[in-house]
């Protein structure tokens, strides 16, 4: 049985991402401040210092972002 605890992360994740497709689609954000937010969080998660438990979940985190990035999935590209 998956983890109640995934369900709000994933849920957290769609939310923002509607909300960044949003600000572009409505010129709030241009493309490229979305891409700079999402870099910035990659990075507090890539420069994030906890035990070591919590750094796995932080560099999944920052790689999930990162694919995010790359995929282009928070901006709509023509």
């Amino acid at each position: 049985m998956p983890n109640p605890e995934d369900y709000s992360g994933m849920a957290a994740l769609s939310i923002c991402e509607a909300l960044l497709l949003a600000m572009n689609d409505h010129a709030i954000l241009p493309e490229h401040e979305i891409i700079g937010v999402l870099r910035d969080a990659a990075a507090s998660h890539e420069n994030a210092v906890s035990p070591e438990g919590d750094m796995e979940m932080h560099r999944g985190v920052a790689v999930l972002i990162n694919r995010i990035i790359a995929g282009g999935n928070s901006v709509r590209r023509p």
